[in-house]
């Protein structure tokens, strides 16, 4: 643990660049439980970078926490590569532009050139442009659907995902080595632009951008004789240009937007949770179907990389899940592609291993092979940048993740909410021309596949105790696992963090072939799951529950078992 009193006087007396952070250390003095929060730790980077809440000290985030990782990162790219360059892109969250900036003049001190954005945009075009700049590396100030005191600081490498284990360990190494205050270099980002060490990134590049994602479309002509009804809403984030952008390109023009939640503002004073996996962020769209029934719903989170929609089903609108609107582009897409004639020989469908299996059994009416990966979209981009290297990208259908992310197209590594909106619209307008809505065409898979019920439950942990209280909770499901979920028996024990499948009766063991991770899975009879997962970017324990059963009311009797029994493992 960090010497608390030490770092506490020094920041008291170092920290000058921002004077919202003296009057924040002024405050706390005497207050030892906030100082013990602010400097027991130094934010954790690894593969998803930095995440933290915004303000003074070591565990928060602020230009000197942001500076370090920075000269980090210079270090280790001028140490991997020959004159290497960046790109940076941010948000819409409280100081998200102001840390870009000083970023970029870190990085420029270093040598190093930077191609920023001049305003806010979504992920998908930091990854876009690292890839278009020829980038040795990426930034993005983003805290994605987190509340709005918190702020985030991803990287990305060379082909556009998020920065691999190996070089993210070598980048921390520079980083510790890294004092805050005094082993920082900078330059002013007004000097950085005038010697040419920082580019800002035109708009032929959004163009360029623009015209990667059409090339996933597959049903303009459609879009543009239907009278499909959009209301859509940025949550006060970057999707607003660029979504509307695309769906005025490929003829979908019948869309309101959601006032409240149109423009910029990190406060989010309308969704204090921006993630469009709750149904509040959709509350203000909600209400303006009483004067506009639109048949769609979208929500963008902050930096436009998950999208969730709520579809008309009679007069209710149906929020429909992460899992299900993966289950429909993979079926939309593969249906499509095969009546046009543009479905390639062995394709391929991408997901995380916690995204319901009736994609699988979707995929396999149409031949294609489905890839089973760890949760986080980098291992999705890694397969696309490998099948590219292969002359095979065009095998690729689509990559997706239970939380909303979605990707089609090569055009970025991570996932990209402004091509997955585009062909929602694109889809609802294709099913609105055979008389039918996504929610009727969701019940249809389920009444042809079998009906599968994913549920996440959420466990949160704030501060020192919180991450102890995690990891112990994970060692005792380790040393401890239970022999059922729900009255059904565990057949067998996937530790992702040994690389090892026990099956329970036999003790017999087999290999998992993807990288170690901290996960647990519980396999039970009939399909039926129960996997836990701590949060890679938040205080929290995620519990997935897969049940598998011939209606819905069979599904959630099962569920309500499952759940009923994780919730007393979590006492």
């Amino acid at each position: 643990m960090n010497d608390i009193k030490a770092l506490y006087a020094r920041w008291k007396e170092r920290a000058t660049l921002d004077p919202d952070l003296a009057a924040e250390l002024a405050q706390i003095e005497g207050d030892e439980d906030a100082i013990l929060d602010r400097f027991y730790k130094n934010l954790e980077f690894g593969t998803a970078g930095l995440r933290g809440v915004i303000g003074a000290g070591t565990n928060r985030m602020n230009v000197y926490t942001v500076g370090q990782a920075t000269q980090g990162l210079a270090s280790y790219l001028n140490e991997t590569y020959d004159a290497p360059s960046v790109a940076i892109a941010y948000d819409s969250r409280i100081k998200s532009d102001t840390f870009s900036r000083f970023a970029a003049g870190v990085l420029a001190a270093n040598g190093i050139r930077v191609y920023i954005y001049p305003e806010l945009v979504p992920t998908p075009m930091l990854s876009f442009a690292v890839r278009h700049f020829g980038c040795k590396g990426g930034i993005i100030l983003t805290a994605s659907h987190n509340p709005a005191k918190y702020n985030g600081y991803k990287c990305y490498d060379p082909e556009g995902y998020q920065m691999t284990d190996a070089a993210a360990a070598r980048t921390y190494e520079f980083i510790q080595q890294t004092d805050m205050f005094d082993d920082i270099k900078t330059m002013p980002f007004e000097e950085g632009l005038a010697k040419g060490l920082i580019e800002y990134i035109g708009d032929d590049v959004v163009e360029a951008f623009y015209r990667e994602v059409e090339k996933a479309c597959l049903s303009k002509e459609i879009c543009r004789e239907s009278d499909l009804k959009v209301i859509y809403t940025p949550l006060n984030g970057t999707g607003n240009k660029h979504v509307r952008a695309m769906l005025s390109r490929i003829g979908i023009r019948n869309v309101r937007v959601v006032k409240e939640q149109e423009l910029p503002d990190g406060n989010f004073p309308t969704c204090p949770y921006p993630n469009p996996e709750i149904r509040q962020v959709f509350e203000c769209g909600l209400a303006m179907t009483k004067e506009f029934p639109a048949d769609l719903l979208l929500a963008t989170d902050p930096d436009c990389d998950r999208v969730g929609i709520a579809v008309k089903n009679g007069d209710r609108y149906e929020l429909m899940t992460g899992n299900e609107v993966g289950v429909l582009l993979a079926q939309y897409l593969l249906e499509r592609r095969a009546a046009l004639g543009k479905l390639p020989e062995k394709p391929i469908v991408i997901k995380s291993f916690v995204t319901t299996d009736l994609v699988t059994a979707v995929a396999r009416e149409y031949g294609a092979e489905v890839y089973d990966l760890l949760t986080g979209f980098k291992y999705i981009g890694e397969l696309i940048t490998q099948l590219e290297a292969k002359g095979e990208a065009d095998r690729f259908i689509v990559g997706m993740e239970e939380s909303y992310g979605y990707l089609s197209g090569i055009h970025a590594r991570d996932k990209d909410a402004v091509v997955a909106s585009t062909l929602i619209c694109e889809m609802a307008a294709y099913y609105k021309a055979q008389g039918k809505g996504l929610y009727q065409v969701m019940q249809e898979l389920y009444a042809k596949h079998g009906m599968y019920l994913s549920t996440l439950l959420n466990y949160g942990f704030e501060g020192a105790a919180g991450m102890q209280k995690m990891a112990q909770i994970m060692d005792n499901l380790r040393a401890n696992p239970p022999k059922a979920f729900g009255g059904l028996e565990v057949l067998a024990v996937a530790d992702y963090k040994t690389g090892l499948v026990t099956d329970v009766k036999t003790g017999a063991q087999t290999p998992i072939t993807l990288p170690r991770s901290n996960v647990l899975a519980f396999s039970l009879p009939n399909d039926n799951k129960v996997i836990a997962r701590p949060s890679g970017t938040e205080p929290k324990i995620k519990f997935y529950l897969t049940a598998v059963a011939e209606s819905r009311a069979e599904a959630e009797a099962v569920t309500a078992l499952l759940k009923a029994d994780v919730e007393a493992f979590m006492k």
